[in-house]
């Protein structure tokens, strides 16, 4: 085997996830990451290696499906408008949806209030052999909930629970969780795409101005864009506290949509590359009970073909 192709499929897809990984060490600022990268690609180059990721997941996925040990969790989380729905419509295309489930996590319900911060979210997991993708997550309750108080007012938490280590304390709880899901052989991949407040204004436009898209568009949006320094700075906190080698997080160039599409399906198609997945290998015993099976169904086949009544001669 030559140098080129023991290359694995991971280390060939490396710089389009790397640059973007933070894993915990070392200091995080997320001022220091553009949002308008583009790895040194153009447009055509990059929806080249998106169609290829897309194939190479397809063929990952039922593996991963027919292995049925390890599962995936996706998380997405950005500012409105930051390209989640769009990126997980383009990355999964063609992907079999039964190995593959999207929870969106709105609002909390009067249910979900009645329980842990983190409970909606641990009825949603993946199982084994499927990739579950959550856009948002438990992270918002790090970061809507940290900018807006009151809606952690609505939480029913006992009142000498909420003090001033309240967000470090849900840092370490959702470490906690992450590491215990990980030890039982969930992959845990985070995306936080990361886009410009000026991007986002022209996406707001857009959405205003065209009118497939208007349905799109909230003034609760325009709202919160009024905080981004106070969701830049709540981001920032949940990246550094929340990264570690078990469950990094990637800060994904959102400005360009198709760089993004790169960096996200390229993190997923190398992670699942690291696992090995194989198809289930059958033994001699089975092997052997197959070929009479096949032995069966072929004399059922000429059974057949030997009762068809014969054609009139014309």
């Amino acid at each position: 085997m030559n140098k080129k192709s023991s290359k694995s499929l991971a280390d060939e897809l490396k710089p389009y996830v790397a640059p973007f990984s933070f894993d915990g060490l070392g200091e995080f600022h997320l001022k220091s990451h553009k949002t308008r990268e583009k790895g040194g690609l153009d447009k055509d180059e990059g929806e080249a290696i998106i169609e290829a990721n897309r194939k190479r997941l397809n063929d990952f996925q039922e593996k991963l499906y027919a292995q049925d040990r390890w599962s995936m969790l996706l998380i997405f989380q950005g500012m409105d408008a930051a390209g989640k729905d769009s990126a997980i419509k383009s990355i999964f295309d063609g992907v079999n949806p039964q190995g593959c489930e999207v929870t969106s996590f709105k609002q909390p319900s009067a249910h979900e209030l009645d329980h842990d911060f983190l409970w909606r979210s641990m009825i949603a997991l993946p199982e084994r052999g499927r990739i579950g993708i959550f856009n948002r997550s438990y992270y918002e309750e790090c970061l809507v909930v940290r900018v807006r108080p009151e809606v952690l007012a609505k939480e029913k938490l006992p009142p000498r629970l909420v003090t001033k280590n309240i967000w470090r304390e849900r840092f370490e709880d959702i470490s906690a969780m992450e590491r215990f899901l990980a030890r039982n052989g969930t992959v845990i991949l985070k995306f936080f795409l990361n886009v410009s407040r000026e991007e986002q204004r022209a996406r707001f436009l857009a959405r205003l101005e065209e009118p497939a898209k208007n349905w799109k568009f909230s003034k609760a949006d325009i709202a919160e864009r009024a905080l981004w320094p106070k969701y830049q700075a709540a981001y920032q906190e949940v990246i550094r506290h929340t990264s570690t080698k078990l469950a990094p997080w990637h800060v994904v160039p959102a400005d360009h949509k198709w760089f993004a599409r790169v960096v996200i399906g390229s993190t997923i198609v190398a992670a699942l590359d690291r696992l090995d997945l194989q198809f289930p290998r059958v033994d001699k015993a089975e092997r052997s009970e197959f070929k009479q099976v096949r032995e069966a169904l072929l004399a059922e086949g000429k059974g057949e073909a030997s009762k068809a009544p014969a054609k009139q001669a014309k």
